[in-house]
């Protein structure tokens, strides 16, 4: 089994059920901070990121020398760059082959980033990793064509989202609203706001890409 990493934005704490469960199930990870992503893990969570990547935009001099100082590995980029600080510690993340990956900190107050974040789980290069943004009682993760298990508790909510033009012949069991073959398409709320009746959902699906939200409880 591959090493887990927990990567840590520069957004809001998003402290809750959902984050507490990830950090708790998951001892031996990685910690990998996205520039100001570091201030975030140690002011909220009491964590000392193991690498920190970045323009170093959102941190001072000081900051960096005390995670220096506490065993912190920086990887600093150019302000004048193609990707952002996130994208970053997902390719380092992918490179160094952290499986499963999960984002906290990546919703904030400017929609177009936390927009940015959730399109950041298509990237290719992580094609094959299992990627979830978590923030308070909700994971958010990205799902090809096939059979899908998941795992919850009666009464927590579903959504589906199309994250391509169409999503073909959905299948679901343990659902509220079933879907029994129907297309789900871009655009459309059909997906919206299911309800778990069991404490194991599967869903199937013949062609596209779907964003999973599971939040625990009735949202």
């Amino acid at each position: 089994m591959t090493q887990p990493a927990i990567i840590f934005a520069n957004g809001f704490p998003a402290q809750g059920k959902a984050v507490q469960q990830v950090l708790e199930a998951h001892p031996n990870r990685r910690i990998i901070a996205a520039d100001g992503g570091a201030n975030l893990a140690y002011q909220a969570y009491q964590l000392i990121p193991d690498v920190i990547i970045g323009d170093m935009d959102s941190t001072t001099t000081e900051q960096r020398a005390f995670f220096q100082q506490q065993g912190s590995v920086l990887h600093v980029f150019p302000p004048e760059k193609d990707e952002t600080d996130l994208e970053l510690a997902l390719l380092y993340a992918h490179q160094h082959g952290h499986n499963p990956i999960f984002i906290i900190g990546a919703f904030g107050n400017r929609f177009d980033q936390t927009l940015g974040n959730v399109y950041l789980l298509a990237l290719p290069a992580l094609a094959g990793h299992d990627v979830r943004l978590v923030g308070f009682e909700q994971q958010l993760w990205l799902v090809g064509a096939g059979e899908h298990t998941l795992h919850g508790a009666v009464g927590d909510t579903l959504s589906l989202l199309p994250f391509s033009s169409t999503v073909s012949h959905v299948h679901t069991s343990g659902l509220y609203y079933p879907l029994k073959g129907e297309d789900l398409l871009l655009g459309h709320a059909r997906g919206m706001s299911n309800v778990f009746i069991m404490p194991e959902v599967t869903i199937h699906f013949t062609d596209g890409s779907l964003l999973l939200i599971h939040t625990q409880g009735r949202a």
